[in-house]
């Protein structure tokens, strides 16, 4: 089973080892069929420290890696 991808932008560097990548999606209403957006937050493990605040990043699922840390951060996608 292939593991989940997501596109997202780092909103917070100050973590040795880890990133929080915040990830926006667009949901609609089931209802009145509008359409609003969704973010969620989260923490993403990489050994560098080459990914700053306001990059968008590529993350994926791994194994935990602590409590609340099970993506790691793939690839740099731009700035």
């Amino acid at each position: 089973m292939p593991k989940k991808e997501l596109i997202g932008k780092i909103v917070s560097d100050k973590m040795q080892k880890t990133v929080v990548v915040e990830v926006e999606r667009i949901k609609e209403h089931p209802k009145y069929k509008r359409r609003y957006k969704i973010h969620k937050k989260y923490k993403a493990h990489t050994e560098t420290g080459e990914f700053k605040t306001g990059d968008k990043v590529l993350i994926r699922e791994a194994k935990p890696i602590s409590k609340d840390k099970n993506w790691e951060v793939v690839s740099k996608l731009s700035k």
